[in-house]
């Protein structure tokens, strides 16, 4: 299988990299693109180095599959000028919600890729997170209504405000006085030491998109178009990982030990539960790794369908990158695309 890499040298793209090495899908030739700054690097690929170059649709149309790890308007770009030829499977916003596109999670709905006309869609790290937790829940329960409020590391927003972090950190540190005006432009506060309730821009009715977009995506991926659905995104000053408290109204009375059951058996779910010896998961734990982890799962003293749990991830590896490279282990495994 020829596979090409849009944004190779991006934190989403070199993850995808590494994730697609670890796969066992039979790549028989590797196209790395990327912008101007990572063009004429080299990276290495199942023992082999191979050069990031300059991002060209002639040479993607020679390839079976591109995985797009960019912007949501070089996405749509990229799309229009291919017209076709090679799947492509991106990560970003541009065709998430568009009708004819299958938006997929391999673990929740994964038969949704056959369905597809040419793009598949990611939906957004923080959904990935959520309705893989939410799909068992559905399952045995069903679900009636779902409030979510999401603690967003600051590698969602890319290497620049991972430098804005860094530095405040720095500064606030040497002179021993608080940050009060942002060192850089990533966010419109200072993140040190500082929590920020705005990701992505604002909408008419309060909303920001970022928590739009999960509303939106998670009624498409679990095929609920009227399910409840509730969101607050929060920025915090974490690197890599974002964490989400969920509470879950079902349909059938939940019971929080039988819900651990029913999540620890489910695909790319790990659970980590035990208040007596402090087992919970954190970001700091989970970096790096490919599941989804669950702690703190509790019924809800106000409701008595209600479920409340606590979810981590490495949202540019499990919310991003495995997702993308499991989309196109998927559509390899049906046939739908060549080898």
């Amino acid at each position: 299988m020829k596979v090409a890499i849009v944004g190779a040298g991006g934190l989403v793209g070199r993850r995808i990299l590494s994730a697609l090495e670890e796969s066992k899908l039979p790549v028989s030739a590797l196209v790395l693109t990327g912008h101007s700054r990572s063009v004429g690097k080299t990276m290495r690929f199942r023992g082999g180095e191979h050069p990031v170059v300059k991002t060209d649709v002639e040479l993607l149309r020679r390839v079976d599959a591109v995985l797009l790890a960019t912007p949501t308007e070089v996405s749509r770009d990229i799309v229009t000028r291919l017209g076709g030829g090679p799947l492509v499977i991106d990560t970003s916003s541009a065709f998430r919600l568009d009708e004819g596109v299958p938006l997929v999670v391999p673990e929740v709905n994964g038969p949704a890729i056959r369905h597809h006309h040419g793009v598949i869609a990611g939906p957004n790290c923080s959904t990935i997170q959520m309705v893989m937790v939410l799909h068992p829940l559905q399952q045995k329960y069903g679900l009636r209504r779902v409030v979510v409020t999401t603690y967003q590391s600051v590698s969602g927003a890319g290497y620049a405000a991972m430098r804005q972090l860094e530095n405040e950190v720095r500064v606030w540190l040497a002179s021993g006085k608080p940050v009060f005006a942002p060192l850089g432009e990533a966010f419109a506060y200072p993140i040190a030491f500082n929590v920020i309730p705005h990701i992505d821009a604002f909408t008419a009715d309060g909303y920001t998109k970022e928590e739009m977009k999960m509303v939106l995506e998670t009624r498409k991926i679990l095929g609920l178009p009227d399910l409840p659905i509730s969101a607050t995104a929060v920025r915090v000053p974490v690197f890599v990982g974002h964490s989400e408290s969920i509470l879950v109204e079902t349909d059938l009375t939940p019971d929080a030990d039988e819900a651990r059951n029913v999540l620890g058996s489910s695909p790319g779910i790990v659970v980590w539960d035990d208040p007596g010896t402090k087992t919970y998961p954190l970001p700091v734990m989970v970096e790096g790794k490919t599941q989804v982890f669950v702690g703190r799962v509790r019924r809800d003293l106000s409701s008595p369908r209600g479920l409340l749990l606590w979810v981590v991830a490495d949202n540019l590896v499990r919310g991003a990158a495995v997702n993308a490279v499991g989309i196109l282990e998927t559509a390899y495994n049906m046939g739908l695309v060549q080898g």
